[in-house]
């Protein structure tokens, strides 16, 4: 089927869905799968070009743009694993039908795709370290605490806590005296005027 032709039924999908407010959703038989498949990519986008189109909707944690075995070239599509599945259907309804460098991609569901384990020797050494490592962002380690600098830091952090109410009680009762005394002051001077 012509490329432009599935751009075409993915939308006419989407419109339909808006038309009749049904509750279930097309994209509902996709649940179980995080990957969408993305065609008629320019041939001279990396990896990273790919991420940063398709990351606007969320975390991506795995890409596959397919090369040539040959040259390395792409092949002008890929598949993209979101670490949310609620992200495919953003990409799917977002990006389908867009234009990068001239090109109308299509943007689809997979519903079983698994990444290759090819021969790690052949592939160039980008695509190498991302089915290694993955393309998410790596958090930071933070070292080791033992307990007892966590039970220090707790106690520490309640007896900032319980000093600043302190101050605050402190503060509202001396408030409380200061209308006291003026309310006393003044109920004596108003009875000292009329005698």
């Amino acid at each position: 089927m012509n490329p432009m032709t599935n751009v075409k039924n993915v939308l006419k999908l989407s419109e339909r869905e808006l038309a009749n407010n049904s509750k279930s959703s097309w994209h509902d038989q996709y649940k179980g799968s995080a990957w969408i498949f993305v065609g008629g990519l320019p041939y001279d986008l990396t990896e990273g070009d790919v991420i940063c189109v398709f990351s606007q909707y969320g975390e991506i944690v795995n890409i596959n743009l397919v090369r040539d075995k040959a040259t390395g070239k792409s092949r002008g599509f890929s598949f993209i694993c979101y670490e949310d599945q609620r992200s495919t259907i953003l990409a799917v309804d977002n990006l389908n039908g867009i234009k990068i460098l001239g090109r109308t991609i299509r943007v689809d569901h997979c519903e079983q795709y698994k990444a290759p384990n090819a021969d790690m020797s052949k592939v160039d050494e980008l695509t190498a370290a991302i089915r290694m490592e993955g393309c998410a962002p790596q958090l930071p380690l933070l070292p080791l605490q033992t307990e007892d600098v966590v039970v220090k830091q707790d106690k520490e952090q309640r007896v900032k806590k319980e000093g600043k109410v302190k101050k605050k009680k402190e503060k509202k009762s001396k408030k409380k005296k200061k209308k006291k005394n003026k309310s006393r002051s003044s109920s004596s001077s108003s009875e000292s005027g009329d005698s």
